[in-house]
């Protein structure tokens, strides 16, 4: 059998819930249906089912949804992903499944990939899977999350969190930045950042980023962080202080440093290690640069530097990084 007649794309499918947020169920087909690769196939297929069979389901707007598949496409999927709901009663209530859930959840194969949105992570917690393992959600309901499922090592202060075969995001856009790390994860930073780049969205902002930033729109009262951070853009390839930045601003590092974590959530250093970290995913997946030449053009100075930080983020290598990416590049 061909390359060709082997490709099949990466099933997902998005349980739909009566109460659901239709912004939110909207996200992975936004997201997941647009990759395609060099011959024009998609990427992903998008599966949107109920626990019920094929039919309308109802939202927390004024409207309902007509989803025309039933649980059987969970059985199929090779990522199952829970958005946010309104209305999800005992399990809300008193963190337990309804019969209805409970069955259509088992049609999940084993190893599919499970991801939430928002209040979708209490169906995860519910059915078990998030027992002795980090999870997020939004922050308004954090506590109540932790009470109702106290195995769970909660962490509200972050936009998602990836462990591995289970992901959990933040409310909303946060959403959006999961499912981009998915694409990104799945296919490379090239295909996630074509995606964002069509969606008019950040291409990444890192999980670890705070959910709440003091100062998310520019106030017109303050100086901001934004000159300084298309200034380092444009000089990954050298070494960058934090004075440096400060100066572009001309403000003191102690007020920079405050301000930049206001407006962006992180820390500078937190920041240009992301951005130097997404150059060098970038060139290892689109040119025939050498690691010490991609080391350079990111800013990590030398192979051994860039391979540490890339193991540490990525759990692998840069060659193996590559190596990964042009084998998907060849399949397409």
């Amino acid at each position: 059998m061909n390359v060709a007649e082997e490709f099949r794309p990466h099933r997902v499918a998005v349980l739909a819930l009566d109460g659901l947020l239709p912004f939110e169920l909207g996200i992975p087909h936004r997201v997941f249906g647009r990759p395609k690769d060099a011959r024009g196939r998609h990427l992903y297929e998008v599966l949107t089912c109920s626990v019920r069979p094929p039919g309308p389901v109802e939202t927390d707007a004024d409207f309902s949804v007509h989803v025309p598949h039933g649980p059987e496409a969970l059985a199929r999927a090779d990522t199952v992903i829970v958005p946010a709901s309104y209305e999800l009663g005992p399990v809300f209530e008193e963190g337990r499944l309804t019969e209805e859930l409970a069955a259509a959840l088992a049609l999940i194969r084993p190893g599919t990939r499970l991801a939430s949105i928002c209040t979708g992570v209490y169906v995860l917690a519910a059915a078990g899977h998030l027992d002795g393992r980090p999870a997020t959600t939004h922050w308004a309901e954090a506590e109540h999350f932790q009470r109702m499922f106290p195995r769970v090592e909660v962490d509200a202060d972050v936009l998602f969190i990836d462990d591995g075969d289970v992901l959990t995001s933040a409310g909303v856009a946060a959403g959006i930045d999961l499912c981009l790390h998915m694409v990104r994860r799945d296919f490379g930073a090239a295909v996630a950042n074509d995606v964002a780049r069509r969606m008019v969205v950040p291409p990444h902002r890192d999980g670890g980023q705070a959910q709440f930033i003091e100062r998310p729109v520019p106030d017109p009262q303050f100086a901001t962080t934004t000159a300084a951070r298309a200034w380092a853009l444009a000089r990954l390839h050298e070494p960058i202080q934090l004075r440096d930045l400060a100066e572009q601003e001309a403000m003191s590092v102690r007020t920079f440093t405050r301000r930049f974590r206001e407006e962006v959530g992180v820390s500078p250093g937190q920041w240009l290690a992301q951005q130097r970290l997404e150059r060098a995913r970038q060139l290892l997946e689109s040119t025939d640069l050498s690691m010490d030449q991609v080391a350079r053009s990111a800013g990590f100075g030398t192979a051994q530097s860039m391979r540490q930080h890339v193991q540490q983020a990525l759990g692998v290598t840069p060659t193996a990084y590559r190596r990964t990416f042009r084998a998907l590049a060849v399949s397409g």
